[in-house]
């Protein structure tokens, strides 16, 4: 009797260990074909983007090919039109860490300083012997910052570039393209001219710049006046109008000093400038022509209109092309119409955010400056320290 009821518990045991061993089974089975569902879902997602990336690569390896194929001929049977190698032979690095703020002509701001880093590769330091005995001359550069340069590598018929371009002397006016300075040009090649500070190794220190940081130069020549500079030159009514960009004054809060004093210890090794007190004359010089983009300056001063919280409105100065059309103008006018005592600009300077005010008299009041994130992209390599002995 008791084994008969010890087999029988054995037996029922074994059964509900066998019915929870296929019960394991099968959920062990479910999951297993769940897994290679996914796993066989994701290989084909792999599979398609290896091969939507094999496709785009085709696309760009066929591109290069086409557009080398047009590089080496001519583009038409008539003009016999033809592309010449050119690439940069050095970099600026500037003290103006972004186009906001950047003068639109050289020499107007003379404390403006950059240093011309040439690629030893391509241009041995004993190219610039010589150049030192100069006063000026002139940089042959390309506006790379240009936010419709993409247009250009394209035909010409789709390229949608615009013969006429908005001018600042002219309240907004239109004029033909090559009547301007403007950086949105057919070839978007740039030519200034500088005042030759010292020259060292593969390096010229350049003052009275108008150059962004980063601008690739193309060439550098030297400033000759006898041939250079014509007497009797003559320039539109409009070029005359300077008052138009002019600021009544530039003034600083009482603690900007002691601020810029403070950024100035962190930068001190990066810097072109060999005191604060110097780098405070340089923002004045900058401040002193009115720095804001067309749409800025034409938004009426009597308008009133905040945002909901009240706050202050930030504008980078000028940080927009002139070349955006009339409609996104209007939209910027619309969206920004606010008193100017309410809108903080903003101006970057060797990775040093200046923030200032400017009334509807044009009186510029300077208020704060902070390091920016465009500090640690400043290289060291030549700083004040770097041209101190030769400044001296």
């Amino acid at each position: 009797m008791v084994e008969t009821r010890l087999s029988i518990t054995l037996t029922i045991t074994f059964a509900a260990i066998s019915l929870s061993a296929a019960i394991s089974a099968y959920v062990l089975s479910r999951k297993c074909k769940a897994l290679k569902s996914n796993i066989l879902e994701l290989e084909a997602s792999l599979k398609s983007c290896l091969d939507k990336c094999a496709s785009e690569r085709q696309g760009r390896i066929r591109a290069q090919q086409t557009l080398r194929k047009e590089l080496s001929q001519p583009k038409s049977e008539n003009m016999k039109l033809t592309y010449y190698p050119m690439a940069p032979i050095g970099t600026i690095r500037s003290c103006f860490s972004t186009r906001n703020g950047t003068p639109r002509q050289p020499l107007i701001v003379p404390l403006a300083r950059a240093c011309l880093v040439f690629n030893t590769t391509r241009v041995p330091p004993a190219s610039l012997e010589g150049l030192a005995e100069y006063s000026h001359c002139w940089v042959l550069y390309v506006f790379h910052l240009n936010t419709d340069l993409e247009k250009l590598w394209k035909h010409p018929s789709q390229s949608g570039f615009k013969a006429k371009v908005r001018v600042p002397r002219l309240k907004g006016g239109r004029m033909g393209v090559f009547a301007t300075r403007s950086p949105h040009r057919p070839c978007p090649i740039g030519l200034t001219v500088a005042k030759v500070e010292a020259v060292q190794e593969n390096m010229i220190l350049l003052s009275g710049v108008d150059l962004v940081d980063g601008t690739p130069v193309l060439d550098i020549k030297p400033y000759l006046p006898y041939c250079d500079s014509i007497q009797k030159a003559v320039v539109p009514n409009w070029l005359m109008e300077d008052s138009l960009l002019s600021i009544s004054s530039v003034s600083f809060a009482e603690d900007f000093a002691s601020a810029l004093e403070n950024c100035c210890k962190m930068a001190e090794k990066k810097s072109l400038y060999a005191s604060p007190s110097e780098f405070q004359r340089l923002i004045k010089q900058v401040l002193s022509w009115d720095i804001r983009s067309l749409s800025q300056r034409n938004r009426p001063h009597d308008a009133r209109s905040k945002n909901d919280n009240d706050d202050e409105v930030l504008v980078n100065a000028c940080d927009e092309d002139e070349h955006q059309d009339d409609r996104a103008c209007l939209h910027e006018k619309e969206q920004n119409s606010v008193d100017s005592k309410d809108i903080i600009y903003h101006l970057i300077l060797e990775g040093l955010d200046v923030s200032y005010r400017i009334d509807h008299h044009g009186n510029v009041n300077v208020e704060k400056v902070s390091p920016s994130s465009f500090l640690d992209k400043i290289s060291n390599s030549c700083s004040y320290l770097t041209w101190k002995d030769k400044l001296q």
